[in-house]
């Protein structure tokens, strides 16, 4: 990590992971780290809800440009489901549309539906989410009071784990059935509506009242910092360090460096010795020079090394 101190001038390019407190929007955590950093030109990788907590990965000068091919990575959730009630949002800070109640699920039941969600799935956003119909946010259409379809898109569920479950009563007296659960999916995927699927196919209705994102990618919590702890000491992950975590590494020599900083597609290795953990190298490839210097993402593109971001 390299270590600044408080905002000031020529913040270092690279990668923040912000534990992302409740009541703050993503929008509202990168205004905070453009004042602790000294610099407009900050940015972050998926966007958490207000009522969501964790991992949030905020990008400072040149990193921001690795910020779209950071949020297509995978995510890990931990949440609670609230199993009996349905709400607007399909989560907590929704006014509730129906109590039906969850007295009557049994544990097979809900297992059952669990595994139901799990895999490749087709999933319908929340109309509250921030997707575009026709060129409109979702969520404005749905405050305007407007009737609309959000077509499913397919998303991957690669873990859904169900660890507790408590009967409580709501405050209107319904009988509800709390589920803590751990989600691992692909980019896209909505916690929220999960619970809501996972509760109509139930019969009994259901919405998220917590959920808590503890990996995007690599970046996990442990690496996370509160933006108390980031105002006092302000932490930079340096941007080579960022791209090799986080994608598969090919190291060139200086000749074909100086090749790839001049917009020149060089062949990609294939077979013993491609560029990460395996021959296929699919998605983007983090291109480092001698001495470790990061040039380049790259794509393969008919064998040749498409750049996606130049970095020298």
């Amino acid at each position: 990590m390299t270590r600044k101190g408080r905002a000031g001038s020529g913040a270092p390019d690279g990668l923040v992971i912000v534990d992302k407190p409740a009541g703050f929007t993503s929008h509202d955590v990168v205004a905070k780290m453009r004042r602790f950093a000294g610099t407009r030109r900050v940015g972050h990788a998926g966007t958490l809800d207000p009522m969501a907590t964790g991992v949030l990965v905020v990008g400072v000068e040149k990193a921001t440009r690795l910020l779209g091919h950071l949020a297509l990575t995978e995510k890990e959730y931990r949440a609670t489901i609230r199993l009996g009630q349905t709400t607007v949002t399909d989560d907590a800070e929704g006014e509730i549309t129906a109590s039906d109640g969850a007295a009557g699920v049994e544990p097979g039941a809900v297992q059952a539906g669990i595994e139901e969600l799990t895999g490749d799935i087709q999933q319908v956003p929340s109309k509250v989410s921030a997707i575009k119909i026709d060129g409109k946010r979702s969520y404005a259409r749905a405050r305007e009071g407007e009737e609309f379809v959000i077509p499913a898109r397919p998303v991957t569920v690669s873990s859904f784990v169900l660890h507790d479950r408590r009967e409580a009563k709501a405050e209107d007296g319904t009988t509800v059935l709390d589920l803590d659960v751990t989600v691992v999916c692909s980019s896209g995927t909505y916690i929220r509506a999960l619970a809501r699927d996972l509760g109509a196919g139930l019969g009994a209705g259901g919405h998220l009242t917590a959920l808590r994102r503890t990996r995007v990618g690599p970046y996990g919590l442990e690496a996370a910092r509160t933006l108390e702890s980031l105002e006092e000491s302000l932490e930079i992950m340096p941007i080579a360090e960022a791209a090799a975590a986080a994608f598969p590494r090919w190291d060139v020599d200086d000749h074909r460096a100086r090749l790839l900083g001049n917009g020149v597609r060089i062949d990609m290795p294939s077979g013993e010795g491609a560029p990460g953990p395996s021959a296929s190298a699919s998605g983007p490839v983090a291109v480092f020079g001698p001495e470790g210097r990061f040039l380049a993402l790259v794509e393969e593109s008919k064998g040749k090394a498409k750049s996606l971001a130049v970095f020298v």
